[in-house]
């Protein structure tokens, strides 16, 4: 016999389960998950450096080299991110790189200091960025030809810019930036500019209407578009702020190298992209957080420093990150299907 139970007088019965959990509550349990696992994964990787090189590898200046270097392909992959993060892909960062690189150390611009130096590498970047974003937002192209051809035609550019020599940096204000004289409190100046790149990319994407909107236009355009955000105006400035990423990151790598070359930035776009996924950045577009891909960075960064201490060969090292790329693409499907 069936017993049928009615609702309370002077309203509809409404069930709310107290025991599950808000939605957003459980997207923050994931992306916690997924930080505290690239934690483990950098820890991991800090064990065996330490184990296999503890004299070499935990030395002071070796972990400021370390930093130094995860700070220019960083500044890259930050831009990335936002990029990948609407569905797009931006191939050409390496080669902007270089170009702002060369463009910014030419005699004509050492002539201008420190000021000219650091202008025209953010300049060229920009604008390379711009011509990326107009022809993607408005001319309709698809970001993988686009960026395409912006990477044939930066590093062609750089080449005819440099005649395949290198460009040596005069200017005493650049070249002692790379000094440890310069470093505060033993930090190297590089890694405080990419520590500022990184707060002001989390908080643009974590607490501004420009980082929504990037998450909106990745997850379904034509939705954003309905919603009323400009989605071709919003492509246009992810791009721009690519190509002003690369720009600040040209001009870390001249502090570096104290030069400029063709070569500068040689498959940073690889790099960048492989941070970022395995930091948690969806390529479909829609997800992705700036934390996981600078985890991701240091995670390659330290991968890099191990095998060259312990003298492995760099084939060894590419079929490694190769190796993460996939787990970390796997594991990203998997993620998705069970949410």
């Amino acid at each position: 016999m069936t017993q049928h139970v009615s609702p309370p007088r002077g309203g509809t019965e409404k069930t709310t389960p107290v025991d599950q959990p808000p939605a957003w509550r459980a997207v923050l349990a994931r992306a916690d998950v997924r930080t505290l696992s690239l934690v483990g994964v950098l820890a991991a990787l800090i064990l065996v450096g330490g184990i296999t090189k503890p004299d070499e590898f935990l030395d002071t200046r070796n972990l400021q080299l370390v930093l130094t270097q995860a700070s220019v392909i960083g500044v890259v992959t930050v831009g990335m991110t936002f990029v990948i993060m609407s569905g797009g892909i931006d191939l050409s960062v390496g080669a902007i790189v270089a170009l702002s690189s060369v463009w910014a150390t030419t005699v004509a611009t050492q002539e201008y200091g420190f000021g000219g130096i650091l202008l025209t590498s953010v300049l060229v970047g920009l604008g390379c960025g711009l011509v990326n974003g107009l022809l993607i937002a408005y001319g309709g192209m698809v970001p993988f030809i686009a960026t395409l051809a912006m990477l044939a035609s930066a590093r062609g550019l750089a080449l005819q810019i440099t005649d395949g020599k290198t460009q040596i940096v005069t200017v005493d204000s650049v070249l002692d930036l790379g000094l440890r004289d310069a470093y505060v409190l033993g930090i190297p100046p590089l890694v405080m500019v990419f520590a500022v790149v990184t707060i002001i990319g989390w908080l643009v994407l974590n607490r501004t209407t420009f980082g929504r909107r990037t998450v909106a236009v990745g997850g379904n355009a034509e939705a954003a578009r309905l919603a009323g955000i400009d989605v071709r105006r919003q492509r246009l400035y992810l791009y721009l702020l690519s190509g002003l990423c690369c720009g600040i990151a040209a001009f870390l790598l001249i502090i570096l190298s104290g030069s400029g070359q063709n070569t500068n930035g040689n498959l940073y776009e690889l790099d960048a992209i492989a941070a970022a996924i395995i930091g948690g950045t969806l390529l479909s577009g829609g997800r992705g957080t700036i934390t996981g891909s600078v985890l991701g960075v240091l995670i390659f960064t330290t991968i890099t420093n191990i095998f060259a201490l312990n003298n492995l060969q760099s084939d060894v090292q590419q079929i490694a990150k190769g190796a993460i790329i996939v787990a970390a693409v796997l594991v990203q499907r998997r993620t998705a299907s069970t949410t």
